[in-house]
């Protein structure tokens, strides 16, 4: 579950928008395994979580094996955190500002209606170039089936049109 309440996100539908990202990106073992993704860094698995211990900012590791800063609940790359922090006044990278992050990286995709009309597929398509294990993506990374995203959306209790 994300740290920003429905209200503050927008809606019930993007709180668990932001939980399938969680689901897809992070798993539910390494969810499990560390506090709820936000502390996560890219390469984690369960059996061996790399976690980060400061969310004061982005941590900034690079990961040679992917070649990539990613971190936190949704696998922020490093570069685009300054970005971010600047553009929403963020004072760190808690979990709450994770979660407005994402939420401002999805509105950029032009996503938001689709989530909130339940337009669940095309939300996904439209965030791919955002997330690796979305599918319509070119990064060549593991990629979870729209269906399978699905269900962890309305497992999340997303609603679907």
């Amino acid at each position: 579950m994300p740290t920003i309440d429905s209200q503050a996100a927008g809606g019930s539908n993007r709180c668990a928008f932001l939980d399938m990202i969680a689901f897809s990106e992070i798993g539910p073992p390494l969810l499990a395994a560390s506090q709820n993704g936000y502390n996560v860094l890219v390469g984690s698995t369960a059996s061996h979580p790399l976690l980060f211990s400061s969310y004061a900012t982005h941590p900034n590791i690079f990961n040679p094996t992917f070649d990539s800063t990613a971190a936190g609940r949704y696998q922020l790359l490093y570069r685009y955190f300054s970005h971010y922090a600047t553009q929403l006044s963020l004072p760190d990278f808690s979990p709450l500002s994770q979660d407005k992050i994402a939420l401002c990286q999805i509105k950029e995709q032009g996503a938001l209606p689709f989530i909130d009309s339940g337009d669940f597929s095309s939300a996904v398509y439209r965030c791919s170039n955002i997330w690796a294990s979305f599918p319509g993506n070119i990064y060549q990374q593991h990629v979870n089936p729209v269906s399978s995203l699905q269900i962890a959306y309305t497992d999340a209790g997303g609603k679907v049109a």
